[in-house]
């Protein structure tokens, strides 16, 4: 008889509340899963001191979920509001659903796959043939702090980390190791450099089968500097009531543990060593480090994501009794305050604004406008102050002439302009991180352009190349990129376009990222068009929708909708119309159709700025008003709300 069946037929037996895992009852041989966690350097949980969580979390979280946790916890925090309730469902579950937020100060169930109704954790990963848990339980955490604190799907490689350290298939370590790498080196995404799938496969931590992984070279993009994400210190959570306190108001914790023979059948349920598997005693296998993403005091268990694919375990997790195979022995580790790379924020600003990695909490608004004498203006808001400030900073250039499109770039992060002349032609500008100056990088464009552009830093290439599109004065759209040999004109399309605006986006759609773009028509409609960079990048032109528009649209890809970080998200569109601010959607998780949401403010000329920030998944507008003064408006879960009037732009 098969383990797998013979074990199966022992928990029934033993009252045990787990289960094996079906995939494998009737294989004759298990797949081999490996570890790679050294559990004899695992951080013992009693030498870790109780936490000082009032002076660890002193900088106040954007997320308003979090706050009303901290709060209940007794740990003050400065007030943000809800967003608006999630699109979509999530792991089975739909928006209200999971946890309920709540005021009493332990809540008896924290799971992070899906709390409030929203999800948070990333999607499962395979470690393969390599003792690699280390690497893969830190990268987890770090993806998840992402989302927690910045409310951005982040997509990061454990194959940069781990070969960055120029470690070998078959070496174990333990997750301090990853952390403290990422620390002085941040930790990239897999278009830099992937997690390399090869037919490796150790026979343990020192072992050998590791040749063909150890055979690929660690050869990340020129770079890898501006799109990766760092972090500070990592933080150790000793005892059971500190890593629960943490779970529910800062999130996931790696850990580390003991796996046992019969952990490799693991299906469904809450997992408890066995003595024996088959006709055999359950025995050591090595150490193992994974993430714990929650904990369900009704069934005394951690809820734990693993490494090994979604094949494995309950869709790639398990639950662990407390207590369980050294789960509580040893301190688990956290971490708060990370910092987000504009590649990983890339679709979730357009116009004038983007929330950049600068201040105390990583998330500063930083705004290019015009200003007297067709200068450029730049304006920032440190959103780590109270109040919220709004602040003038240098401004630059004399022929602007109209309000330039924003982005914070790979090239060391570093933010890039472009802005329409007062000469029918483009002006690109950029800014050396951290202090500056602005540079001048020239004209370019076609000599009769007539429209706000669309401009973005697409994934062709890498690093990837600029991607423009601008209305011409035949009504047309035109494409233009910039590579290594500077820019080019492309392709037109489109007919009778009256506006263009900052509304090119790169998606999620298709293998490759389709570019997308909105414009308005001399009907007063909206046209959406894209390009399919799956098929021929061919621009093909689209749906209509609205009416009586006659000001550039504004658009982005968001979070909604998108269940992980590899979904699309709907697109947020926000125009003028009337004097009032439009906002439409389109749901990209469903029959992919246009609608309209809401109508707001007054006295608007121009949207100049759409942004989905770290305020938890608030929307965040910045208009041109007809005084030629700016505004601020935001959306969370009870609307739009009228913010701050502050500058001119002549």
């Amino acid at each position: 008889m098969p383990i797998a069946l013979d074990l199966k037929a022992s928990l029934k037996q033993n009252q045990a509340r787990w289960r094996v895992n079906e995939n494998l009852l009737n294989l004759a041989e298990l797949p081999k899963f490996r570890l790679g966690g050294f559990s004899d350097n695992f951080v013992p949980a009693a030498q870790i001191k109780p936490l000082d969580f009032v002076n660890l979390l002193a900088v106040p979280t954007n997320n308003p979920f979090i706050l009303e946790r901290r709060l209940a916890n007794g740990i003050p925090q400065a007030m943000v509001s809800k967003p608006a309730l999630y699109i979509g469902s999530v792991q089975g579950l739909t928006a209200g659903e999971g946890e309920i937020t709540s005021r009493d100060p332990i809540p008896t169930v924290v799971d992070w796959r899906n709390r409030w109704g929203w999800p948070w954790i990333t999607t499962i990963r395979n470690q393969n043939g390599c003792e690699a848990c280390w690497v893969f339980g830190a990268v987890a955490l770090v993806e998840a702090m992402v989302r927690i604190e910045h409310c951005v799907w982040p997509w990061l490689s454990e194959g940069d980390v781990h070969k960055g350290l120029h470690a070998t298939c078959c070496q174990c370590g333990n997750p301090e190791n990853a952390l403290n790498w990422m620390k002085d080196n941040g930790v990239a995404d897999p278009g830099c450099f992937a997690w390399p799938v090869t037919t490796a496969a150790c026979s343990g931590c020192g072992g050998t089968g590791g040749g063909p992984h150890d055979a690929v070279p660690y050869t990340p993009s020129s770079d890898r500097s501006g799109r990766s994400v760092r972090i500070p210190a990592y933080t150790h959570v000793g005892s059971v009531a500190d890593q629960k306190r943490w779970l529910d108001t800062v999130g996931p914790l790696v850990c580390g543990m003991t796996v046992w023979t019969d952990f490799f059948y693991y299906g469904t349920g809450v997992y408890h060593k066995q003595a024996m598997v088959g006709n055999q005693p359950n025995k050591v296998e090595g150490g193992h480090v994974m993430l714990v993403v929650g904990y369900d005091d009704t069934l005394n268990c951690w809820i734990v994501k693993n490494s090994w694919g979604a094949g494995w375990g309950d869709g790639g997790y398990i639950k662990i009794g407390y207590g369980e195979v050294g789960i509580d022995s040893s301190a688990k580790v956290g971490l708060t305050g990370v910092n987000p790379d504009p590649w990983t924020k890339r679709r979730m600003h357009n116009g004038g604004m983007l929330e950049s990695g600068n201040g105390a909490s990583h998330r500063n608004f930083e705004l290019l406008t015009t200003g007297p004498g067709n200068k450029v203006q730049h304006w920032w808001r440190d959103n780590s102050t109270t109040g919220f400030p709004w602040n003038k900073g240098v401004s630059f250039g004399n022929d602007a002439a109209s309000c330039p499109t924003l982005i914070s770039t790979t090239f060391n992060r570093n933010f890039e302009s472009v802005h329409l002349t007062t000469s029918n032609r483009l002006h690109h500008w950029w800014f050396r991180q951290p202090s500056g100056p602005w540079n001048d990088a020239g004209i370019f464009g076609p000599p009769d352009t007539a429209g706000i552009p669309g401009f973005i830093q697409g994934n062709y290439g890498a690093p990837g190349n600029f991607e423009v599109v601008v209305r011409t004065a035949d009504n047309k759209l035109t494409h233009c990129w910039r590579d290594g040999g500077g820019w080019h004109n492309g392709a037109k399309f489109g007919t009778n376009v009256a506006y263009s605006g900052a509304s090119l986006v790169q998606s999620h759609f298709g293998t490759q990222g389709n570019l997308e773009v909105v414009c308005v028509l001399t009907s007063g409609k909206m046209q959406h068009c894209w390009r399919d960079n799956d098929h021929g990048m061919v621009w093909n032109v689209g749906v209509q929708f609205g009416n009586g528009v006659s000001s550039p649209p504004c658009m982005i890809e968001g979070s909604y909708g998108a269940a992980n970080e590899k979904a699309v998200g709907n697109f947020e569109l926000c125009v003028a119309v009337g004097g009032v601010v439009q906002h439409w959607w389109r749901n990209n998780q469903g029959d992919g159709l246009w609608r309209q949401s809401a109508t707001f403010g007054h006295n608007v000329q121009s949207v100049i700025s759409l942004v989905e920030g770290s305020f938890g998944f608030n929307l965040e507008v910045i208009v041109l008003r007809t005084d030629n003064k700016l505004q601020h408006y935001w959306r969370d879960g009870a609307g739009w709300h009228e913010g701050v009037v502050f500058g001119s732009i002549v």
